[in-house]
């Protein structure tokens, strides 16, 4: 943020203050003022530029991709080329990130994260609406890009630094210590400190190294005050400490005086009188107590609170050394550890120190201050089917705070730790963190101590701190595949194996995606990546994406808890993801492409592909997961029944289910239920129950094809010819008989029955029922259900039997018709390719609304039982 309004008066009022400058020229007028003071020849100097690596992530990020995920190789190169820049032109680049967020930076901190949530569900409609990204005007940076940018600019050779306190303090300390050139960045509260000369990053030419100087001296020269006095300037325009509502009646006050000592003869303020008025205010208050800052700030008449509050925030532009820190009114924040009792002293200074070299991730927040935050990430809040990212991972979070904190003991202390969680997702209102309990990993005996993990060497050790890492994601015994792949692609796995264990929604065809993205991505450049060919972006497939990369966090933070098992660059996103190969292979995989063709007909690659799904598949099996095969209708991919706009705040455990959470719907069932509801309706059966087409629909793919249509329709295929006509009609077959009618109907048969009725319908069989009502319907029957039409779509799958037990199919069920059972079909001749040459569908048209009250006029929906209750013990 900086301060209200400090930079735009420059740029518009003082333009002096503003000059355009060389930073190459600049640079060598740096170095030989610098080299005038070493006393021999053999002394050299680099020019140093201090860089604010989170102002410049906008800048950085320019590939062309920003929703699928994130185009980290071209990123990569992206940073390669913008460094190159400075180091060929004789600069030192020093890069600086925030490492914590200060609790009296809290407040702001939430209200940026609310903001961003705004912008991301504008970019949800968008995308929903028109099956595309947004403008530049929508960008929202792809997760964990922060995080990653730290290990990239560390792998390209430079010098990173995390802060352990408000980053733009560290930049400004750091500058004025070592005597650099300048700073690089953002951020308004440069011209404040008392640093060195601060350059704007958005101004930045990179192919000529020009930029904008914004001159303290000449800023200082306009306003009447010097530097000592910039400070309580920009705590009384409002700064990211004393927000600007806290001395709104100074500044009353202040604009008032200077009204009536400088009367204006047209209508109408003048551009940047706020600030001449509050730096005239300074300026006298600083008259007339002779420059003692503890008597001037008694002299406003605030209540002590508010005093105290300017004074913290003056306190945060005072460097260290500097004459205010020595008079004693400011005090140096806390050294103090929140969770030092229950770590050694030698784990304290390992944290600390990996931390403030960007070389460590998670560890030193849980032990040094015992909170822990998450950023905005890609979630759509109208998507009720997927769970909170911050959801998903929590589990694995609770066994890294439990591997850091309970080592040595079960975590039924009289005074257990509890880490405080800020993480922004769908639900939670960001009031108060979430209070986290740790949670011990499943190892065989003892819990092992962390020094043992960090410190100690041997065999045994190595494949302890391997155990460990992956007991932390239930994956224990992917550790005998260490060595037999590569590190990235077991990464690779034991984040996809987790996230289908917690996320009961994900599907065969999400899990071959996640795979086969992974395994094809190290044959692919940079440029190929971009130039992958996208006919429509789908919601779900972005929140997949942003899903996976977060993940790729947990694991970062896991690993340096378990003392690196894995080398750190084999978990770094450009070594397992991309986004829009991921978003193509998702597209592939729920249009029922064939393996060889998910794998780019590469036999080594369909090889590696098939050992991972194997692997997989046998733990899910194990922990009693069965992956299903539920394919989406790629038309509806990016046409989604508009919801409530805001989830209720959830808690409670993660432990691996999550509901579809409509207002108005029930799901029970044995092990998955997934379904959306337009207006309601209720699931009630075995193992699987969805539905969702909207009125008209077809259903094309492998050995099995169907339709419905409005008016009438002929269904051929193998073992079954039907019709459904929108009147009357009749349908026989083999095994089968079946008929839609508009306003009633009847059907008999042999194994099964089925019926879809507009106004009214009953449906009675076997084995299998299904029936789609328009307005309302509940389904019940034996071991499948499916129903729930919306209004029209289209629904492809792969070549299986959807009727069987084993491939029960997520949605189904006609308006006009209704069939389900054991029918087989001819294979659909159309693939993926055929309609990426068509180009993207049609999404003028806006879904129609069905007769019932829509989600939007019914309020804010709530979460499931297992969501809305109070946390139990060790969540």
């Amino acid at each position: 943020m900086g301060v209200k309004g400090l930079q735009s008066f420059m740029e518009r009022c003082c333009p002096g203050a503003c000059v355009t400058v060389n930073l190459q020229q600049m640079a060598r007028k740096h170095a030989d003022k610098i080299q005038q003071g070493f006393t021999t020849p053999a002394n050299t100097y680099s020019p140093t530029l201090v860089v604010d690596g989170m102002a410049c992530l906008r800048h950085w990020y320019s590939c062309k991709d920003w929703v699928c995920g994130g185009q980290w190789k071209e990123y990569m190169e992206v940073l390669k080329s913008w460094v190159e820049a400075f180091t060929s032109a004789g600069i030192r680049l020093v890069f600086f990130f925030d490492g914590v967020v200060e609790e009296q930076k809290r407040k702001q901190w939430v209200k940026r994260r609310r903001r961003v949530n705004g912008e991301i569900s504008k970019m949800f409609r968008h995308l929903k609406a028109h099956g595309e990204q947004p403008g530049r005007e929508l960008f929202c940076l792809p997760s964990g890009l922060a995080t990653f940018t730290r290990f990239a600019l560390r792998l390209l050779g430079q010098e990173v630094f995390c802060s352990v306190r408000e980053a733009d303090y560290e930049i400004a300390s750091y500058a004025r210590q070592h005597k650099s050139m300048g700073i690089l960045g953002q951020d308004s509260d440069f011209i404040i400190y008392d640093s060195a000369p601060y350059f704007s990053v958005a101004k930045l030419q990179i192919r000529s190294l020009t930029t904008v100087l914004y001159n303290q001296e000449r800023l200082c020269q306009t306003v009447g005050l010097d530097v000592n006095q910039l400070p309580l300037l920009a705590c009384l325009l409002g700064n990211d400490v004393v927000s600007e509502e806290k001395m709104q009646h100074i500044r009353n006050n202040a604009i008032s005086t200077y009204r009536i000592n400088n009367p204006v003869s047209h209508s109408g303020a003048p551009p940047g009188q706020m600030v001449l008025a509050v730096s005239h205010f300074v300026s006298s208050l600083w008259r007339r107590e002779e420059e003692d800052v503890g008597l001037i700030l008694h002299s406003l008449n605030l209540s002590a609170p508010l005093r105290e509050l300017l004074q913290r925030g003056i306190s945060s532009y005072i460097l260290s050394g500097q004459e205010a820190l020595q008079q004693g009114y400011i005090s140096a924040p806390s050294s103090a550890f929140a969770f030092e009792k229950h770590v050694s002293p030698e784990i304290l200074k390992a944290c600390r120190e990996k931390h403030v070299a960007a070389d460590g991730f998670m560890v030193y927040s849980i032990v040094c201050e015992g909170v822990i935050e998450c950023s905005n990430t890609l979630e759509d809040e109208e998507d009720t089917e997927l769970l909170p990212h911050a959801l998903v991972y929590k589990p694995c979070r609770q066994r890294i705070y439990g591997l850091v904190l309970l080592h040595g003991h079960d975590g039924c202390s009289d005074d257990p730790p509890v880490i405080r969680e800020w993480f922004v997702y769908p639900g939670n209102p960001l009031k108060d963190p979430d209070m986290v309990h740790p949670v011990p990993i499943s190892l065989p005996g003892d819990q092992p101590s962390l020094d043992l993990l960090w410190f100690g060497t041997g065999p045994d050790v190595s494949a302890l701190r391997l155990m460990s890492f992956f007991s932390i994601f239930d994956c224990q015994e992917f550790s005998e595949l260490h060595g037999v792949i590569e590190d990235s692609l077991l990464a690779a796995l034991c984040l996809v194996t987790y996230i289908a264990l917690q996320v009961q929604t994900l599907s065969q065809e999400d899990v071959d995606a996640y795979l086969s993205q992974a395994v094809c991505l190290r044959l692919k450049s940079s440029q190929e990546l971009k130039n992958i060919k996208l006919p429509v972006l789908c919601s779900r497939a972005l929140q997949l994406g942003s899903l996976f990369v977060r993940g790729l966090g947990h694991l970062l933070g896991a690993n340096y808890a378990s003392g690196c098992p894995l080398p750190s660059a084999a978990l770094m996103p450009w070594q397992c993801f991309d986004g829009r190969l991921f978003h193509s292979k998702y597209l592939l995989a729920h249009n029922s492409a064939e393996k060889t063709v998910l794998l780019e007909n590469d036999s080594t690659c369909l090889s590696v592909f098939l050992c991972l799904r194997e692997k997989l598949t046998e733990a899910c099996m194990k922990r009693g997961k069965v992956l299903q095969s539920r394919p989406k209708p790629l038309e509806q991919s990016h046409k989604t029944t508009p919801g409530p706009r805001y989830r209720e705040r959830q808690t409670g455990q993660s432990s691996g289910s999550d509901k579809n959470w409509r207002e108005q719907g029930e799901m029970t069932g044995n092990q998955q239920h997934g379904g959306g509801w337009r207006e309601q309706g209720e699931m009630t059966g075995g193992r699987q129950h969805g539905g969702g087409w909207r009125e008209q629909g077809e259903m094309t793919g492998g050995r099995q094809h169907g339709g419905g249509w409005r008016e009438q329709g002929e269904m051929t295929g193998g073992r079954q010819h039907g019709g459904g006509w929108r009147e009357q009609g009749e349908m026989t077959g083999n095994q089968q008989h079946g008929g839609g009618w508009r306003e009633q109907g009847e059907m008999t048969g042999g194994r099964q029955h089925g019926g879809g009725w507009r106004e009214q319908g009953e449906m009675t069989g076997g084995q299998q029922h299904g029936g789609g009502w328009r307005e309302q319907g509940e389904m019940t029957g034996g071991r499948q259900h499916g129903g729930g039409w919306r209004e029209q779509g289209e629904m492809t799958g792969e070549r299986r039997e959807y009727g069987n037990r084993e491939g029960q199919w997520e949605r189904g069920g006609y308006r006009g018709g209704g069939y389900s059972g054991r029918q087989h079909f001819p294979p659909n001749p159309h693939s993926y390719a055929d309609f990426q040459d068509e180009g993207p569908y049609d999404t003028s048209r806006h879904p129609k609304q069905s007769r019932g009250g829509s989600h939007g006029s019914r309020g804010r929906y709530h979460l499931a039982s297992r969501w809305s209750r109070p946390p139990t013990s060790g969540t």
